[in-house]
């Protein structure tokens, strides 16, 4: 599977479905966001993620384990300079590939040793706005033995993307189909959509 690391041109995007990003953010802005992370696990701001339409979302720890936090406000400052970053890249993808992205679906995903999520698409039925898949991952001092993987398919192939502190992956949403591999260690992202008008 062709995947382009660096997302300082949208074209890489475009032409491989797939980009990472292995510096978007600091050490230092990492530190800063789990702690946002946790200030909003604290004061119960997680919920155990679902899955489905939102009408008929249920949970199915069979098949996603994490919970969840969507950012909004009142944001963080940490969140805020973030949300500014990726309005950015929103705006160079715009302009290099005319995806007429409009906005942004941003949460916290924090899996607990154990757990994971099956194979699926980031499109639920019926619904076609979100256009480009993102994560921010916020694990420090990740091994390979930790797991948690993100797995992507591709027809036959599949490519595993560790969950590094820092690093962003973006892939185009529609039917790229992908996982997360059962982590062994609480791992802990930012995951969103970049959206089209509906």
């Amino acid at each position: 599977m062709d995947v382009d690391t660096g997302l300082g041109s949208c074209a890489a995007l475009l032409r491989c479905g797939i980009a990472v990003d292995d510096r978007f953010i600091s050490e230092q802005r990492v530190g800063e966001l789990i702690r946002c992370a946790e200030r909003r696990r604290d004061r119960g701001d997680f919920a155990g993620a679902r899955i489905g339409a939102e009408r008929r979302a249920q949970l199915r720890g069979d098949i996603r384990g994490d919970r969840t936090c969507w950012i909004a406000a009142p944001l963080f400052e940490e969140e805020r300079a973030l949300l500014g970053d990726l309005e950015q890249l929103r705006l160079d993808l715009n302009r290099g590939g005319y995806l007429g992205l409009f906005d942004l679906e941003l949460h916290y995903a924090w899996y607990a040793p154990g757990t994971g999520y099956a194979r699926h698409v980031d499109q639920p039925l019926g619904r076609d706005q979100r256009k480009v898949s993102l994560v921010l991952y916020l694990n420090d001092l990740w091994t390979p033995d930790s797991g948690g993987e993100l797995r992507i398919f591709d027809g036959d192939e599949v490519r595993d993307i560790e969950p590094i502190a820092g690093r962003l992956v973006c892939f185009l949403t529609e039917g790229r189909e992908h996982a997360v591999m059962t982590t062994r260690r609480d791992r802990l992202s930012i995951t969103g959509w970049f959206r089209q008008r509906g």
